[in-house]
């Protein structure tokens, strides 16, 4: 089975999580691809285990006498709740300039912009604009797959080579419940990242805010001295934050605080944030900055006014990779090799990798081909796709060498 063939069979599982979901996997439509990769990791010859938490775990052994580091090769199963996961009915196309029509009965087009038309000549697989395509991570997975089948069929030299399909990455819990032990690597990539040639092994330090107002009703006749209305001190709490930061005005390496949703009345209002920072202090210093905000108010209205629950969700991985450069060439050498030249940009997100790599397990980023992540117009490129499979198979059999 081609990566392309692969794709277009997993894409058409939905395996959206859910953030409000108390469960892991956040939702059981994940274990139905998990239950399907399993059985396609057996059928290959690997040991295979499909967890009670969603996690699959795959090992094919070294077939060289001599000992080896074992890799990991790992991707996630769900998709992001920012547009529908089903019914995802995709289309490949040859792409020659100019706009896509996604959806001629509804009027859905991908408007030709500079950065689609540098796609022109290759085939792209799009959606019907009216869900997500699910490249994130479904490309990840399909070019890992595809990479083994050919690495088994191949009789290759090899080290020990592991794999783990995680769940609820999109939701922050992609590491929750992986057992390293089970996986048994000294070392690992995640195909979670974009444009061809991308090797990323920085990313945000990130940490989620919740603030919750009490406030004190009146009737707005009598109100005066009296009423604390919740939802305007909510307003007044995130017009203190520096207005600058926040995702639309800040880029590369630069940190934000991002204002995820708002609900309130007058006596009680919710605000939800996202912190995020490349550099450690300065990630510290936006967590300090929403203390004093909330102590400000407190100081105002009254102690028991704002309440805020800080959570770190994960760190920079850049403090672990720079001490293991030799993972991070390993990649670089394969791209070469295969006529790709690797490039670095810091993710302004996270991957699983960056929370494995605290964990113990070193586990920079690879691209996959995917673009437009958690839209309506996200596409994957078949001949980068492909490419990707090459670089991940010439990675396996350099497994040997190590």
């Amino acid at each position: 089975m081609t990566t392309q063939e692969r794709f277009l069979k997993y894409v058409s599982f939905p395996t959206m999580s859910d953030e409000g979901s108390k469960t892991c996997p956040s939702t059981k439509k994940q274990l139905v691809l998990g239950a399907e990769l399993e059985k396609e990791l057996l059928e290959m010859g690997l040991e295979a285990h499909l967890d009670e938490f969603g996690y699959v775990y795959g090992s094919l052994p070294s077939n060289c006498k001599d000992v080896h580091p074992a890799v990991a090769f790992i991707a996630h199963m769900d998709t992001s709740d920012a547009a529908p996961d089903s019914p995802i009915k995709p289309k490949t196309i040859l792409y020659e300039g100019g706009d896509i029509i996604l959806n001629e009965e509804e009027n859905i087009v991908m408007e030709e912009n500079e950065y689609l038309s540098s796609f022109s000549g290759l085939h792209l697989i799009v959606t019907d604009g009216k869900t997500l395509l699910g490249a994130d991570d479904k490309a990840g997975i399909a070019e890992i797959m595809t990479a083994l089948e050919c690495l088994i069929e191949s009789n290759a030299p090899h080290g020990d080579i592991k794999i783990c399909f995680t769940p609820d990455e999109e939701i922050g819990r992609g590491a929750d419940k992986v057992n390293l032990d089970k996986l048994g690597a000294d070392y690992g990539y995640t195909l979670d990242g974009g444009a061809l040639g991308g090797i990323e092994y920085e990313n945000f330090n990130a940490a989620d805010a919740i603030v919750t107002i009490n406030g004190f009703s009146v009737h707005p006749g009598a109100a005066y001295g009296a009423m604390r209305n919740a939802s305007l001190i909510a307003y007044e709490f995130n017009s203190l934050l520096p207005a600058g930061e926040i995702p639309s005005k800040t880029k590369d390496y630069e940190g934000f605080y991002h204002l995820v949703s708002m609900s309130g009345e007058i006596e009680k209002a919710e605000l939800r944030y996202i912190i995020r920072d490349h550099d450690r202090a300065k990630f510290e210093d936006k967590k300090q900055k929403m203390q004093s905000v909330a102590n400000e108010l407190n100081s105002r209205y009254g102690h028991d006014t704002v309440s805020l629950k800080l959570r770190d969700s994960y760190y920079n991985m850049k403090e672990i990779i720079e001490n293991v450069p030799e993972v991070l060439k390993r990649a670089e050498d394969a791209m070469r090799a295969e006529g790709v030249e690797p490039w670095n940009s810091p993710i302004r997100g996270g991957t699983d990798g960056a929370r494995l790599s605290f964990m113990g397990l070193p586990c920079p980023n690879l691209c996959t081909g995917g673009h437009f992540f958690h839209s309506r117009f996200e596409f994957a490129v078949v001949e980068h796709m492909n490419k990707i499979t090459d670089i991940v198979l010439r990675m396996m059999k350099d497994t040997a060498n190590f």
